[in-house]
């Protein structure tokens, strides 16, 4: 019994949910797992069909809550430093055990078939596997790794955490296996996962490890024997073969002032040369997601308390290729369409402005105006800062319907790989202008800014990071802004080590409170609002000697002696 709770608890679903004692007796997947199941090629394509339902695949859109991007009217407990052992959610592992089921029982088919007639599926298991611990090895950190099915009264079950290091490099290895066996088409982007797609998730994880192992070095976060730049060149490596296969480009149409907006409301990206994975939504065939409805109603009707931070619209530049700090282009923020002058055009893609369309039909268009002019004058309108995301945002009624939205789902997309490729070169310590030149100009030259050039960068009072370099701080920046609202940022902290510099002590503020009529949030001594000084009046209280990571359930300890808890959940 006490093995079974083990695999209910510890041992469980990534997809946090109860499990029950009937299901340890079962195959990982009932309706097709038996002792004779895997006989053909469509026997393993049914079995990693069921991955591609899971969260190992959904879209982008995790938001930037959490962070210094985005806020609500609720702070989150994570920057407030208040979660408890009590909240903790166990480490899921059966979507590990399901995978580990497939590759330890898919060579039954060999008498039957050829490996090319069946390599995609046993691809896709790999690549599954990778994503599937990737999520526990950032949410956790150093966790049990598991290359085979776990039975139920196995010793290992009882195994002691794998040092993280040791996690990445499987992982990394799996994403080695899978793009050796995933196809090398570009396929429609929409249907199965293809070689590069498990390339641009390599240099994701590898840019993670790297990055933390880096910044995390001499704390309690920090590895034995870490190596930074093996998998920094791991990243170079696996986003140069993407950049070298000349599949895959930046979605333009020459407008630099809609491309960028445009290119996360399109209907369809199955010849887009930039998304090179993305999810269908057929509502007659009921596969729609609540994310679309939660975009509908807070973007389509009203604000409902979501906004994107001050901090978040200073760090766009001027036209001229330098920060507002000091720069006559800068108009000041008087009005949020005078702080919209000369500035990236990815701000105003990005964030709404006033006389952007917010609703086109019946013959009759609506502006954004009328939203800030109700801003904050009851609850459906509360905007903390003021700043409104239009990113992901269609205008258009007809492409719009509560609890059957079409919108399609971007998963990944290609300006990740030029950021990824940009940031490991700067973190080893080797980029050129020629590296600048093919990843972060590309992204400039989309939305008609200068390029980044390194000889010549304006040092920036306000950088987020004064103790690195400004090719690194710059980097940074193109990052924050090119995938603002995309769920990065708060894995950026993290792998940066960086909330005591962004986050702890700090209070996110919006745009001058004298632009909107009634105000229900303080304001500071500038007149900009300051929805949280009076909630947390000493700034964000995350503890950064605890929560980098989640904490393990007591009860999982309790049940395993050869557990520890992670740094700082002891008290």
């Amino acid at each position: 019994m006490k093995n079974i709770k083990i695999v209910i608890g510890f041992i469980a679903l990534i997809i946090f949910g109860a499990c029950n004692e009937d299901f340890l007796d079962k195959r990982p997947l009932d309706k097709v797992g038996s002792v004779d199941f895997f006989k053909s090629p469509k026997d393993l394509e049914a079995y990693v069909n069921q991955f591609y339902s899971f969260d190992v695949v959904t879209s982008i859109w995790g938001s930037d809550y959490s962070t210094d991007n985005q806020i609500s009217r609720d702070i989150s407990t994570l920057l407030e430093g208040t979660n408890i052992i009590g909240d903790a959610v166990s480490p899921n592992f059966n979507q590990v055990r399901s995978i580990n089921y497939f590759l330890d029982n898919y060579k039954r088919i060999e008498e039957n078939a050829e490996l090319e007639e069946y390599q995609q599926y046993l691809g896709e298991a790999y690549f599954f596997r990778a994503r599937i611990y990737f999520n526990l090895l950032s949410t956790y950190g150093a966790i049990q790794w598991y290359s085979n099915e776990v039975g139920t009264e196995s010793e290992e079950l009882y195994k002691p955490r794998d040092p993280r290091n040791v996690v990445a490099d499987n992982i990394i290895a799996d994403l080695d296996k899978a793009a050796m066996y995933l196809t090398a088409d570009k396929t429609d982007g929409a249907s199965r996962i293809n070689k590069w797609m498990a390339l641009l998730l390599q240099s994701r994880v590898a840019l993670f490890e790297g990055t933390w192992e880096k910044y995390h070095n001499g704390t309690p976060f920090g590895v034995n024997d870490s190596d930074p730049d093996k998998y920094l060149n791991k990243v170079v490596e696996a986003t140069t073969a993407i950049m070298n296969s000349g599949l895959y480009d930046l979605y333009s149409t020459g407008e630099p002032n809609s491309d960028y907006y445009h290119l996360f409301n399109l209907r369809d990206y199955s010849s887009n040369e930039e998304v090179m994975f993305w999810r269908k939504y057929v509502p007659e065939l009921g596969k729609g997601e609540p994310w679309h409805n939660w975009s509908k109603n807070y973007r389509m009707s009203t604000v409902d308390g979501h906004s994107v931070t001050k901090g978040m619209a200073d760090s766009y530049l001027c036209t001229d290729g330098n920060p507002i700090s000091g720069n006559p282009l800068f108009k000041g923020y008087t009005t949020l369409s005078d702080e919209m002058q000369n500035r990236d055009p990815r701000f105003y893609q990005s964030i709404a402005p006033p006389d952007a369309p917010w609703k086109v039909g019946d013959g009759t268009t609506q502006n954004w105006s009328e939203v800030y002019d109700k801003l904050n004058s009851g609850t459906e309108y509360h905007s903390p800062s003021g700043y409104i995301l239009r990113k992901s945002y269609n205008e258009n009624l007809i492409y719009h319907a509560y609890n059957v939205e079409e919108t399609p789902g971007i998963i990944y997309r290609y300006a990740e790989v030029l950021l990824n490729f940009a940031e490991a070169k700067a973190e080893l310590g080797t980029i050129t202008q020629d590296d600048i030149n093919i990843s972060i100009r590309k992204l400039r030259d989309r939305v008609g800014m200068p390029n980044l050039v390194l000889a010549d960068i304006t040092i920036d009072p306000e950088w987020d990071f004064p103790d690195l370099s400004s090719r690194i701080n710059e980097i940074r920046r193109e990052r924050r802004v090119e995938l603002l609202a995309e769920g990065f940022r708060l894995f950026d902290l993290r792998r940066w080590a960086a909330f005591d510099e962004v986050i702890v002590g700090k209070r996110p503020k919006g745009f001058l409170a004298s632009q909107i009529g009634e105000n229900p949030y303080p304001v500071d001594e500038d007149g900009f609002l300051d929805p949280y000084q009076d909630i947390i009046p000493n700034g964000y209280a995350f503890k950064i000697d605890r929560d980098y990571l989640n904490a393990i359930p007591k009860s999982q300890l309790e049940l395993n002696p050869n557990l520890t808890q992670n740094p700082g959940w002891n008290e």
